[in-house]
């Protein structure tokens, strides 16, 4: 049992160290910042806004109903001519004629059957206006992918930072213990432990100020990703070019969207020029009917219906169907236009990154000869403090110079990555 209990702790010890020294990769605190980004609620919303629209375009195909109550009073409505009322009213007959007071209540019922291709058109104009909302959006969040990825890789640059300047702390504490040796010895100064020792308190300044300023990059980063960063390790990105140099960014899909979005109002174009066929009927109860004969004669109230066919045709959108079309086709020109300048800006990016890239990779080939060179230079330097060739004066610049040329490597690394991924980040590799 206690065997057992053991193990637990120990698997449950090991569990919290691995989480402690957890990694994180790039690609999922991009992929957590986009979830966790308020904007991704607009796409439910835009999608919701698409299915409102399309449910009232399809419910314009619904009989079309108008309830109505209505009364009037004319100072002239039809009549007898006199002498026919004189003669039937000779014979007990009342010829009065139309009252002047009018009154009913009544339905219409209007049904479309052929609307010209209106509704068609209006549906393929409220899908591309969504398909152009959410490739705009897609826009927009695609941004947060180039701020992650520079706080990401500012993390790493402190952090390498912080490394080396811990190397260097570690370093000046052993010369630093070397001199108080030689001190008890008779063969080293206090000015020259002082003047170390207060390098020392320098660099480690400094650490303090580079871990703050990886606090606050993580914390950063954690807001956007949402989730806590300061106890894990960053992944270093692999230095992998994109295999296809074609761009592939979402304001393509915006251009496509935009473009599909003009094409469908061309449609709506020709469809207004179309008639319209439908149904109609018209039932109502009041005076006078439609038999204005009786209701001459009496001023009794009776149901009326009145159905039939209609076919309409507004030749006005002839007038306007030149320049409205002039209108989309310059649209749609604006639209190319708009494409070329980004595929040509894009081009130029692209190209002034890779030359960044080969530039790096051309540097870095000397930076590990460099770093050799510095430390040799800098054990020397020790080994002449110890025989008292040089003073603690050039000691130190030979530490600081082999801690400049390490810092410098490890940054150009990290900066040939981050090249790389702005080059993927502008072709959306």
């Amino acid at each position: 049992m206690i065997m057992r209990k053991q193990i637990f702790i120990g698997a449950l010890l090991l569990i919290i160290a691995a989480s402690l020294h957890a990694q994180v990769t790039l690609e999922r605190c991009v992929e957590l910042a986009r979830e966790n980004y308020p904007l991704i609620q607009k796409y439910d919303l835009i999608a919701q806004t698409r299915e409102i629209d399309l449910s009232d375009i399809n419910k314009g195909w619904l009989p079309q109903i108008d309830v109505y109550g209505q009364g009037t009073v004319q100072n002239v409505v039809p009549s007898f001519p006199d002498a026919l009322a004189d003669m039937m009213s000779r014979t007990g007959v009342d010829m009065s004629g139309l009252g002047k007071l009018q009154y009913k209540v009544g339905i219409d019922l209007n049904q479309t059957i052929w609307d010209g291709g209106v509704s068609k058109s209006r549906r393929e104009i409220a899908r591309a206006d969504n398909a152009a909302s959410k490739a705009a959006l897609d826009i927009q969040l695609y941004a947060i992918r180039e701020r992650v990825e520079n706080l990401f890789f500012g993390v790493l640059l402190i952090d390498e930072q912080i490394k080396q300047t811990q190397s260097t702390q570690a370093l000046l504490q052993s010369n630093l213990d070397r001199l108080r040796a030689m001190k008890s010895n008779g063969t080293a100064m206090q000015s020259d432990i002082d003047m170390v020792e207060a390098q020392y308190l320098v660099i480690s300044q400094q650490l303090i100020q580079a871990q703050s300023n990886s606090q606050s990059y993580r914390r950063m980063l954690g807001i956007f990703t949402g989730m806590d960063m300061s106890g894990l390790q960053l992944e270093k990105p692999e230095a992998k070019m994109p295999d296809n140099q074609t761009p592939n960014r979402p304001e393509m899909s915006m251009f496509d969207a935009q473009a599909m979005a003009n094409t469908a109002r061309m449609g709506n174009i020709t469809s207004s020029l179309m008639p319209k066929i439908g149904l109609f009927a018209q039932a109502y109860y009041g005076y006078p009917g439609f038999d204005y004969f009786k209701s001459m004669m009496n001023r009794n109230l009776s149901f009326n219906v009145l159905a039939g066919v209609k076919v309409s045709w507004n030749i006005g959108s002839f007038y306007t169907k030149k320049n409205s079309e002039r209108r989309l086709q310059l649209a749609a020109e604006t639209i190319a236009a708009d494409r070329d300048v980004f595929l040509f800006n894009t081009s130029l990016q692209t190209q002034s990154q890779a030359d960044r890239i080969s530039e790096l990779r051309d540097i870095m080939n000397e930076d590990s000869r460099i770093v050799e060179l510095r430390s040799n230079v800098r054990k020397a330097a020790e080994s002449q403090l110890e025989n008292g060739v040089i003073d603690a004066t050039a000691l130190l610049t030979k530490i600081t110079d082999e801690n400049q040329a390490r810092l410098t490597s490890s940054y150009h690394e990290i900066q040939l990555i981050q090249s790389i991924y702005q080059l993927k980040y502008t072709l959306n590799r």
